[in-house]
């Protein structure tokens, strides 16, 4: 059986049994703060699993996109070296929601296995947690496996525990022999060497424990199985790798190809060929899921990832772009099933050639990097690059940290390598403290409100038309205490809190739309809501500061939206849609939706989107937008089954989590998409809508900011000011400000460049001549020249350091704050003379510090009047370093 066969033997096998077959969650979680990317295949169902959430179903059955690279499932170092790890992995997985338990998940896996897959009988074994005696019996009885391959082991091999608290429970797992024809060993040396497998992982979900480790056994049993693709194709292709299967073999060969290599031939080559396979396929599901590279969170990994494989590439002789390249054979490979990576396909190459090429040009760059910070380091007057800069040359020109050493050793330069460490952990912490921020803060609030009294429940949000907005009653009230909050009896005047109310008109922010702000009113007391926020059980949560009166749970309050603001962020949301619309008419159908924002004074809308936008894209774009808005088209907002929106053309937002039933809006003839926001009723009321801005945020993301309604009018105005300003200052009518304002700009640049001829012809001319002075033999001129930038400087130092022709040049300028110092010395001198050293001398003298190469080094200082002394010792320093002649 090949990959795609055993795909969907999976599925069928279970489908055929009950279970709902639901398509791969994103490799985002979906309001889940603990994880950076969804690592098991029952992720999807953890709030099903916790109770907060309805199953839809007692029955499941996926395929789940999974990636391991992060906390304690980071498999990245062992990929390449090993045969059978991944960062991107399938994980075939059943699920059963308090239906059946350990009797029919291990019939069912054996079924599969032996029957549906192949494998015979006699080379299986089974474990079981040492504990677990009904699993135990149940391998004999079912499998009718001899007692020698039912093997117990202890809980860090088969107990499983979504946390320190919550479910838990035993688990039993498949293994298979892949060499039966060779005499038997012990299990502990077959798991070790590989030869025993692990293919399939069924966990009983029977405890429930809590903080002081008690277990007490769950109402509803659950199973959570998972069985990695990649392993069971191995068994079932009767290959030794995983590497060795069809998933992975065309993505090697062509690689090979490129490099002039071949797989197979020797170890080392071999290891950066499954480094790129592997890398290639995480690269693109996670852009496929919406990620974009990005200096940390998320789009971090994917940057490390896909610069990984780059590296790897120039290993086996690839120094050009090549990871793009190999995104068209993993689209025959996985496309059939992940249609995901079909539309986006255009999109992700772009993407990874750009990084790629970007990447390989800071490498080069990153070399030169190093040279000037050992530079810096010596004009500094210190042995030791700092581990900050060590970080900075690793991460932002992707220089290896044996790389940046060797270049430091030769100029006898030290590394704080300790220093290094720590900011790198800093940013892996920090990368991992990006991700859920807002999720985690509404967690903290969730369970301080839980600690206190009152109801918890979904909130009913009835805020779409304000008008039917009715009275709500106050369920739990929390105070703020610094970041964090407590559950309380009441808020009295003054006190700023968080208010759970059981039905609320304001909305709490999701899919880029900001929330509501307004007032809570009640007999005797008003508070004004701030803010309003939901957590993913859908409690929202508003935050509040107490006018008058007091707030208690129980007390019956009205909510009042405050109305102007909501319909400005109508215009600008429905802005939005438009605004999508329009791009992928001009821009192309691969165009897609990143990210979002949409506030009552502006919106914005970030995009795949492989290089900038022209004027004239954006014109066009802008006269499409505003041509929907002035045929003043009714919204179709409805709500309708899930298949059925996507079935019509709806577009849904990567990452996002639906329901059966969605809520579409539609401007017909022109945009469909899901959406649970808020809306105008008529493409008219959006009123003008002008682009403010547009430029890259992340490789392949571009991102467009945008006004409509008052805010679009309001600028109009500001820009005719603006103009009239510029009119009245150039004295010149507004259809010629731009020439003037264009000739005024050459004239000054003109300017610029005769005062910096002038310097030079003032400092090098015959005046410089009659300042030379000889010692050792050597010509040395000392000079004062007008304060001017580093580069001038320099210029200057090399033009009379030229004009003497074997010689010594030190020029120094001053400000009220600071000196600056270069020195410069003839190439026929350096075996004799070190500019470095000299300068060092000469920065003591001004109270600063400085350094550099033989032939050129700079210094500066903090005492300017000293300045006459350091041009003074010049002549006693350079003797100094001749020696006696």
């Amino acid at each position: 059986m090949n990959s795609q066969e055993i795909r969907q033997s999976f599925i069928d096998f279970f489908a055929d049994r009950g279970h709902l077959h639901l398509p791969s969650a994103p490799l985002v979680p979906h309001g889940d703060p603990t994880l950076l990317f969804v690592n098991a295949g029952m992720v999807q169902f953890k709030d099903w699993f916790l109770g907060r959430e309805k199953p839809r179903g007692p029955r499941a059955v996926t395929v789940q996109k999974c990636l391991r690279v992060s906390g304690k499932h980071n498999d990245l170092e062992n990929v390449g070296p090993s045969p059978r790890h991944h960062t991107f992995f399938e994980m075939l997985g059943n699920f059963s929601f308090g239906d059946y338990f350990k009797e029919d998940a291990i019939r069912f896996g054996w079924e599969l296995v032996t029957e549906g897959w192949g494998l015979k009988k006699e080379h299986l074994y089974a474990t079981v947690y040492e504990e677990d005696d009904d699993a135990y019996d149940l391998w004999l009885k079912i499998a009718g496996l001899p007692e020698s391959r039912v093997l117990r082991c202890g809980k860090a091999d088969n107990f499983w525990a979504m946390g320190d608290t919550g479910p838990c429970g035993p688990c039993s797992e498949i293994f298979v022999d892949f060499h039966p024809d060779r005499p038997h060993v012990p299990w502990e040396e077959g798991t070790d060497s590989g030869r025993y497998l692990e293919i399939w992982n069924l966990v009983f979900m029977q405890f429930e424990r809590d903080a002081d480790g008690n277990m007490t056994p769950l109402p509803n049993p659950s199973i959570d199985t998972g069985a990695g693709l990649e392993r069971v194709a191995a068994a079932l292709e009767r290959v030794e790798s995983n590497y060795d299967t069809d998933l992975f073999q065309p993505i090697l060969s062509a690689a090979a190809d490129l490099s002039g290599t071949a797989y197979g031939r020797d170890a080392e080559p071999d290891v950066s060929l499954r480094v790129i396979g592997d890398h290639l396929r995480a690269v693109a599901f996670l852009l496929a899921d919406g990620v974009i590279p990005a200096p940390d969170g998320r789009g971090y990994v994917l940057r490390r990832l896909l610069r990984r494989a780059v590296r790897h590439g120039m290993r086996i002789g690839l120094e050009e772009p090549f990871l793009h390249r190999l995104v068209p054979v993993l689209d025959d490979i996985m496309g059939a099933h992940y249609a995901e990576l079909e539309k986006v396909r255009e999109a992700s190459i772009a993407t990874i050639r750009e990084e790629e090429e970007k990447y390989l040009s800071t490498r080069a760059l990153g070399a030169r990097r190093v040279q000037e910070a050992i530079d810096r380091v010596h004009a500094d007057g210190r042995s030791e690059l700092a581990g900050d800069e060590v970080f900075r040359l690793y991460d932002t020109y992707g220089l290896e940290l044996e790389t940046v050493r060797e270049i430091a050793e030769e100029e006898q330069i030290t590394l704080d390598e300790a220093g290094f460490e720590q900011v790198l952990e800093e940013r892996r912490k920090r990368s991992r403290a990006t991700t859920g921020e807002l999720q985690k803060r509404l967690q903290s609030l969730h369970a301080a409100l839980s600690s206190g009294e009152g109801e918890e429940t979904e909130t009913v949000f009835e805020g779409y038309d304000l008008g039917d907005a009715s009275e709500s009653r106050v369920l739990q009230v929390a105070a703020m205490n610094g970041d964090g909050a407590e559950a309380v009896d009441g808020l009295d005047a003054g006190r700023r809190g968080v208010v759970v109310l059981d039905r609320t008109s304001f909305y709490a922010e999701s899919g880029g739309q900001v929330g509501d702000q307004g007032r809570l009113l009640w007999d005797g007391g008003r508070a004004r809501v701030t803010d309003t926020q939901k957590d993913t059980s859908g409690i929202f949560f508003h935050f509040v500061t107490v006018e008058e009166g007091r707030l208690e749970p129980g007390q019956a309050v009205r909510p009042e939206v405050d109305a102007e603001r909501r319909v400005h962020t109508e215009r600008n949301h429905t802005g939005t849609h438009v605004l999508h619309a329009a791009l992928r008419q001009v821009l192309g159908e691969g165009v897609r939706q990143a990210g979002s924002l949409v506030a009552p004074n502006r919106l914005r809308f970030d995009f795949t989107y492989s290089k900038p936008v022209t004027p004239e894209e954006l014109r066009r774009i802008e006269e499409i937008a505003n041509h929907w808005v002035l045929r003043a088209v009714p919204t179709d907002i409805c709500w309708r089954g899930h298949k059925e929106a996507v079935e019509a053309g709806a577009m849904a937002l990567f990452g996002e989590k639906y329901g059966e039933r969605v809520r579409t809006v539609e401007i017909p003839g022109f945009s469909l998409e899901l959406c649970g926001g808020c809306h105008v009723r008529n493409s008219g009321e959006i009123g003008p809508l002008f682009i403010t801005a547009e430029r890259g945020i992340a490789s392949g993301v571009r991102r467009i900011e945008a006004v409509t309604g008052l805010g679009a009018l309001e600028l109009v105005r500001r820009r005719q000011e603006l103009l009239e300003g510029i009119e009245a200052q150039l004295s010149v009518p507004a259809e010629r400000a731009a020439g003037e304002a264009g000739s005024l700009k050459n004239k000054l640049k003109e300017l610029e460049r005769e005062l910096a001829e002038t310097r030079r012809k003032l400092v090098a001319g015959d005046t410089a001549a009659q300042e030379e002075i000889e010692v050792g033999g050597i010509r040395l001129v000392a000079r004062e020249v007008p304060q001017a930038p580093t580069a001038e400087l320099r210029n200057l130092a090399d033009t009379l350091r030229d004009k003497l022709g074997s010689g010594v040049v030190v020029l120094a300028a001053r400000d009220d704050e600071k000196v600056s110092v270069i020195a410069t010395v003839s190439k026929d001198l350096t075996s004799r003379l070190s500019a470095g050293t000299l300068v060092k001398s000469l920065a003591e003298v001004v109270g600063g510090r400085g350094g550099g190469r033989p032939d050129f080094a700079q210094a500066g200082g903090r005492e300017p009047d000293k300045l006459p002394q350091l041009l003074a010792a010049v002549p006693e320093i350079v003797g100094d370093q001749l020696g006696p002649a």
